[in-house]
């Protein structure tokens, strides 16, 4: 499988017999070169976005649009994008398992919120916060979503033995390095973990370094945005 960061907690996701995009901002992503956005979507079987800020979900109608494939998300946000922006969607919940090609994906709990505003500043409810677990040919990946740590993580490694991690790890908003580190050691037996949702602010932390040093034993890669990753 191949993975390209797409800065913050943008991934595309080469796997299987499918290119995912997950929660892929590129417009106005202070991290993303825009002149790339081509190259980033070329290909996309489908968009996957883990709730409804919008660091993660502007450009899924969009995309979705442009080529023409389906958003995959909570039940909630589904409903309202296909209202809304008249895109193909996929919703599902907590605990569900779609079939998006060869590529099983099955979305697990997250603790954050989830919400966008409308034209006067009031939220608006687009369901809850989510994470993915994407599995295919034997390999699972972890993509946490937006979260804190949560005693759920331990159910989520008896189920799934998630080979990758993919952690938010930025702290202020989510989980921090440490933090990270923690649901890593405590709950989950990775291979490999990807910290995302950093460096895109200064109020967020800029190095893993701290991951790094937490987790011995453990590929911790640091990823550069749209260098794509063998994994």
């Amino acid at each position: 499988m191949k993975l390209t960061w797409l800065g913050h907690s943008g991934f595309r996701m080469e796997i299987g017999d499918q290119i995912l995009l997950v929660d892929p901002w590129v417009t106005g992503n202070p991290m993303f070169p825009e002149e790339r956005r081509a190259e980033a979507i070329e290909g996309a079987t489908h968009v996957l976005v883990s709730h409804g800020h919008f660091d993660h979900v502007n450009d899924a109608p969009r995309i979705a649009r442009e080529l023409g494939i389906p958003v995959v998300t909570i039940f909630d946000l589904a409903g309202w994008l296909e209202k809304r922006d008249g895109v193909q969607t996929v919703g599902f919940n907590k605990g569900g398992t779609v079939m998006l090609g060869d590529v099983a994906v099955t979305m697990v709990n997250a603790a954050h919120s989830s919400s966008l505003s409308d034209d006067e500043g009031r939220p608006l409810y687009t369901g809850t916060e989510s994470g993915f677990m994407i599995a295919h040919g034997g390999r699972t990946i972890y993509f946490s979503g937006d979260t804190d740590v949560m005693a759920d993580m331990q159910v989520f490694q008896d189920l799934h033995q998630p080979e990758i991690g993919i952690l938010c790890a930025g702290g202020h908003f989510t989980m921090d390095m440490r933090r990270a580190a923690y649901a890593a050691k405590t709950f989950f037996d990775f291979k490999t973990v990807i910290p995302c949702h950093y460096r895109t602010f200064p109020i967020l932390e800029q190095s893993a370094q701290a991951l790094i040093d937490e987790l011995p034993g453990v590929d911790v890669r640091e990823p550069q945005v749209m260098e794509p990753m063998e994994l």
